[in-house]
């Protein structure tokens, strides 16, 4: 596993660099908590009952980025990676075959897409799929902004979890 490096955003960046800075730093900042960690610690669930576990966090990831930018701002028709109809929260329902190669890979796939599908954006451009809950589009703005809380939330988590596995902590 490689050593993740983490740095924050300039403090006087523009919007853009500043949005994206925030959002690399929280990306890198999951990859860290997982970090130096074995398979089977990282399918180690924060307190039973929950089944919330690092991998299923990264598997998480990959769905909220596929979903954002690929879905909602391009409207592409992108299937689901880990969870169905059947199984709403299947990125988190680990088996036996599921492996943090893959994962992590697919993590990072889905970055990069996320990446390059964002970059030809403004901020102020709007998705090309709407809203299901009120029918309207988001702009890239929103999109990074929630990108960011989402990973912040499931960042705490994942300190959580980690301090659970070995005692490391650290933001």
């Amino acid at each position: 596993m490689t050593t993740t490096q983490r740095s924050e955003p300039a403090q006087n960046a523009d919007e853009r660099a500043m949005l994206e800075g925030w959002l690399e730093y929280h990306r890198q900042t999951l990859a860290q908590k997982c970090e130096g960690l074995t398979d089977a610690q990282l399918r180690t669930a924060s307190v039973p009952p929950s089944e919330l576990s690092l991998l299923g966090l990264v598997r998480h990831m990959a769905e909220v980025e596929r979903g954002w930018f690929r879905r909602t701002l391009l409207a592409e028709d992108a299937d689901p990676i880990y969870y169905s109809e059947e199984d709403h929260d299947g990125d988190f329902h680990l088996t036996d075959k599921d492996t943090w190669e893959e994962a992590y890979a697919t993590w990072q796939a889905e970055i990069e897409t996320a990446r390059r599908n964002a970059a030809g954006f403004a901020l102020d451009d709007l998705s090309r799929n709407l809203s299901r809950h009120n029918g309207e589009p988001f702009n890239l703005r929103w999109i990074y902004t929630h990108m960011i809380e989402e990973y912040a939330r499931h960042n705490g988590h994942a300190d959580l979890i980690r301090e659970r596995i070995d005692g490391a902590t650290g933001d």
